[in-house]
């Protein structure tokens, strides 16, 4: 793959998944997509489960599948090292799009609210995206993508090394971004049996990942990453916590 090919590559890999991650929001919540979560003629409720359940299943096995070190080892023997976080990213969107596009409604309604109650439902959904972008930029948005990988080989550099650092959000939590995703899924003024199923089932792989990753943190920074998790919740803040740190004497 010549140069160019690998830097529009990424940039291909980056559109796509940003897109799918938009429409996500849209499916969510039922709002300018043509197809939404509630969308479409219900089958059979063990038909259903099953479909989602495998739609979720093969979401969540490939994109923790390609995150460890040993695929990744044997990975990048067929495809370019630097190409190796955008094609990740790449399958993130591709395994995001097949959920939402074969999604299988279950409409019965769980929990409806308007009024008030459904502008402050929407008000989490728009934190919760909100707290995803804003964590990708507190860390490295364009590492977390792969362009920033592509770019330094376009130029000779060094590829990128990961640095631990706990700005802002991730101060009060350790992964504020999943935070932000859960949010996401749950916060719907129309919560339906198969948007909650959606809710429950990609939150309990949220869960799953994060062990593998907290393990893989630990591995790549040591005593640095065990002082943190002593220190800093995982996904809930901690208040009292806080009101400590507010509180304490200079």
């Amino acid at each position: 793959m010549r140069r160019p090919g690998l830097m529009l590559y990424g940039i291909l890999c980056y559109f796509f998944f940003n897109i799918a991650f938009l429409y996500m929001a849209g499916f969510l919540l039922g709002v300018a997509v043509p197809k939404a979560i509630n969308d479409g003629v219900p089958s059979d409720l063990p038909a259903s489960l099953a479909i989602n359940a495998l739609l979720v299943f093969l979401f969540g096995f490939f994109h923790s599948l390609m995150a460890r070190q040993w695929f990744k080892d044997r990975w990048t023997k067929l495809i370019p090292v630097e190409a190796e976080r955008s094609t990740y990213v790449l399958q993130a969107a591709a395994f995001l799009s097949l959920l939402m596009l074969f999604w299988q409604p279950m409409p019965f309604a769980i929990w409806s609210v308007d009024g008030i109650w459904a502008l402050l439902v929407y008000a989490v959904f728009g934190i919760g995206l909100v707290t995803v972008l804003l964590s990708t930029f507190l860390i490295d948005h364009w590492e977390l993508f792969g362009l920033r990988q592509i770019r330094a080989s376009a130029i000779g550099a060094p590829a990128p090394r990961p640095v631990f650092k706990t700005p802002m959000l991730y101060r009060l939590v350790r992964h504020p971004m999943q935070l932000g995703v859960i949010l996401v899924f749950f916060a719907t003024p129309v919560m339906t049996a198969g948007h909650l199923f959606f809710a429950v089932t990609m939150s309990v792989y949220v869960l799953i990942g994060l062990h593998f990753e907290e393990r893989s943190l630990v591995r790549e920074f040591g005593a640095t990453y065990r002082d943190y998790q002593t220190r800093v919740p995982m996904l809930v803040p901690n208040p009292f916590r806080l009101l400590q740190r507010r509180v304490r004497p200079a």
